[in-house]
């Protein structure tokens, strides 16, 4: 089994039943990424998203790494919800800053879904150049919040050089594990 990774979109709903049924096939992964220069081609709202990242990334506990990661949700109730990475001497009990955003805001908003998101680093006191991605755990609790209230989360990554944005973290987990695969059959 081949998978190509390019830029577009495909459903991929039904597209496994013969590979479970043993016939071989080759599935090719489009992903929608919005690239813009800067902040100023972002909306108002993003923008401040984007600044509330910032300071969450400044504010992070990062005392190992020194890789410090801030995160900003916007809920639908209009709520600004920030997180930042919170390291551990025990570095599997550390949270990343995406998690500790949705977790929050999942826990005091129970019924608010995320509207989107910003995310951004700081390595030893300077903004990093180039975005930062989630990684696959934050994706896979990103997707969980999307599925909850059947509605998209906007990501914005931002880097000093660059802003990268998808309309949904379908885009970046596109393999994605969910509740479906708990259902027996």
């Amino acid at each position: 089994m081949s998978f190509y990774a390019s830029y577009g979109y495909l459903d991929l709903s039904t597209r496994f039943v013969n590979l479970i049924q043993g016939d071989p096939i080759n599935v090719e992964i489009h992903i929608n990424i919005e690239e813009y220069k800067s902040p100023d081609e972002l909306s108002a709202e993003e923008q401040q998203l984007i600044q509330r990242a910032i300071e969450s990334a400044r504010d992070a506990y990062a005392p190992y790494s020194e890789f410090c990661v801030g995160a900003c949700l916007l809920l639908e109730n209009g709520t600004y919800i920030s997180g930042n990475n919170q390291e551990n001497a025990a570095y599997p009990d550390g949270l990343c800053a995406e998690r500790v955003a949705i977790f929050a805001a999942n826990a005091n908003h129970p019924g608010s879904p995320v509207k989107m998101m910003a995310v951004t680093a700081v390595f030893q006191d300077k903004l990093l150049d180039q975005p930062v991605y989630p990684c696959g755990s934050c994706r896979q609790a990103l997707l969980e919040s999307e599925l909850r209230f059947n509605r998209p989360v906007r990501i914005l990554m931002y880097g000093k050089e660059g802003i990268l944005a998808v309309n949904s973290i379908k885009e970046l987990l596109p393999l994605s594990f969910d509740s479906s695969f708990l259902k027996s059959k």
